[in-house]
């Protein structure tokens, strides 16, 4: 049961990685107008926009707020692992610790440097708005954080919960 609970919680989270993030970067299409498709591809899904219809800075903008999402997303789990942990299932706190993991390190780690080996994604956006470097350092120093929150902060708790229930 434990491998099951451990297989459907990564699949959630990834899911849920999808959902907001993506997401994110859909509403931004929506509300101006530019959104085109959706295409899903061999890595996952992708917001198309009509790119002639939005400004660098937008387009910029289109690529950051999928980041932020799942960031603020984090943030929320962050603040909500003690009430996450009390939740009885099993399963759910399995999702939720997986998508705490997916929402810290996935976009810190692909922004900061695992974007150089597979296109840009919305590191070519962003980059229309701050220089590439700083964005990579800084995502690079988000990632570090978000690490030493997910061991000194998470795990604990997580740990805890599944001893005890």
């Amino acid at each position: 049961m434990k491998r099951i609970r451990q297989y459907l919680g990564i699949v959630v989270a990834l899911v849920c990685y999808y959902v907001v993030h993506e997401g994110a970067h859909w509403l931004y299409a929506v509300s101006h107008g530019v959104f085109k498709q959706v295409n899903v591809m061999a890595l996952g899904v992708q917001i198309d926009v009509f790119r002639d219809q939005l400004t660098d800075t937008q387009l910029g903008w289109f690529c950051l707020v999928g980041p932020l999402a799942t960031l603020f997303s984090a943030l929320v789990l962050v603040m909500l692992r003690n009430k996450i942990c009390q939740v009885r299932s099993k399963i759910f706190r399995a999702c939720a610790w997986y998508a705490s993991i997916v929402m810290l390190l996935l976009d810190p780690l692909y922004i900061g440097f695992m974007y150089r080996f597979v296109g840009g994604g919305d590191m070519n956006g962003i980059k229309l708005l701050v220089p590439e470097i700083w964005v990579a350092l800084c995502f690079c120093v988000v990632a570090v954080l978000n690490a030493v929150v997910l061991f000194k902060v998470l795990l604990p708790v997580y740990t805890q919960s599944f001893k005890e229930k």
